[in-house]
């Protein structure tokens, strides 16, 4: 087995890498600009016995995801995790650039991803079949009024996107699905500008606590395995009941 993560190198793409890992699979993990974090989550994976490569690129533009599939090579999974909410606050005080930053990152570049995974996976394309996981966010439902709408809504078009190219490529041998992590104890809060939020917003959560990246890094390996062969165009939540 051999799979690329996106924003691999952090926050739950690194524990997703390292659950990967510990199950056998050699390891792709692309990430935009945290040298040092990549060379720590590559080498926790190296250590666990697989071979680990890292790529640094922009998943915003075509040719950075060209990059990173071409380092990768063949393929039998994909975790299309690579995102951000860039901003905390109403969509009325959100620059119109923070708006399309946040759009290009998290929905066209998963796009982009999911596409060439299909390029690179698809039986009819020379590829072995394989695995896309698109890593989503619970605000896609919720739609987190009051805190990054623009994210939420972004994160809406991913879940389409798991739906219908399950569809379309599910005689190509390849499952689709996703995952749709709650609040986790990441540093995506504080990259925002918000690093209390964890502390603030995880006790309202029914089960009374923020999610820890390994919780949602199982979920990806389930999902993953053999044990979900009829599983796709669904989306698993994993967000402490909201």
């Amino acid at each position: 087995m051999r799979t690329l993560v996106t924003g691999g190198t952090r926050g739950i793409g690194a524990a997703v890498a390292r659950r990967l890992a510990a199950d056998g699979h050699d390891l792709v993990l692309g990430y935009a600009r945290d040298d040092a974090a990549a060379g720590r989550t590559a080498a926790e994976c190296r250590a666990l016995g697989v071979e680990c490569t890292t790529v640094r690129a922009d998943l915003t533009t075509a040719a950075g995801v060209e990059e990173v599939f071409a380092a990768a090579g063949a393929l039998t999974g994909v975790v299309n995790n690579a995102g951000a909410t860039l901003h905390l606050g109403a969509l009325a005080d959100t620059p119109p650039e923070v708006v399309r930053a946040t759009v290009d990152l998290n929905l066209t570049s998963a796009l982009l991803v999911a596409r060439s995974a299909v390029l690179a996976m698809g039986r009819s394309r020379g590829g072995s079949g394989g695995v896309l996981v698109n890593v989503s966010s619970g605000a896609a439902t919720l739609g987190s009024p009051g805190e990054y709408v623009h994210y939420a809504a972004a994160k809406a078009g991913v879940d389409a996107l798991t739906l219908g190219l399950a569809q379309e490529v599910a005689d190509d041998g390849i499952r689709v699905v996703g995952v749709a992590p709650g609040i986790i104890d990441t540093t995506i809060h504080a990259d925002a500008g918000d690093p209390g939020r964890v502390g603030r917003v995880g006790p309202r959560v029914p089960l009374g606590r923020a999610g820890r990246v390994e919780e949602v890094a199982d979920a990806v390996g389930w999902l993953m395995s053999d044990e979900a062969s009829y599983v796709t165009g669904t989306t698993l939540r994993v967000a402490g009941g909201r």
